[in-house]
């Protein structure tokens, strides 16, 4: 490490260099998040069920995973959103409204073995998911 009268530029220099290593902080300077991710900074965003799929599970797991398109409210973004838990995509018709949230995956990107699927579905119409599937709470009528 360098020290004397002369050294504080070097050590400027150094730090900056340490910082630009380190990706949360650079995600944070050049507001990688705000540019790149289709909700943008919010945790949670509304969107509308243009269609249901399914996809295949990854590599060593085998099984169909149930999945919806969704249209962005806010940005008018499409991206696809996985629907927690056993039969929910039942529940769920096109034209509804959904409330999005992120998956958790590592690095905000998708999750374990779901392939490409960034965002999970925990609301329909306003009503949580989970209580709709375990037959505590209706589906409100859009």
């Amino acid at each position: 490490m360098p020290n004397g009268e002369f050294a504080a530029r070097k050590l400027l220099k150094q730090r900056k260099h340490q910082r630009m290593l380190k990706k949360p902080y650079v995600r944070r300077l050049f507001r990688l998040k705000q540019k790149y991710d289709s909700m943008g900074t919010v945790p949670a965003a509304k969107g509308l069920v243009l269609q249901k799929f399914a996809v295949e599970q990854k590599q060593p797991h085998s099984g169909m995973i149930k999945c919806v398109r969704v249209q962005l409210i806010k940005n008018h973004k499409v991206v696809g959103a996985f629907c927690p838990g056993d039969g929910t995509v039942n529940f769920i018709d096109e034209h509804d409204e959904v409330t999005l949230a992120g998956l958790g995956g590592s690095q905000r990107g998708q999750m374990g073995c779901i392939p490409g699927m960034k965002y999970k579905v925990i609301a329909v119409n306003g009503t949580d998911i989970e209580m709709i599937r375990r037959g505590k709470r209706e589906k409100p009528k859009r």
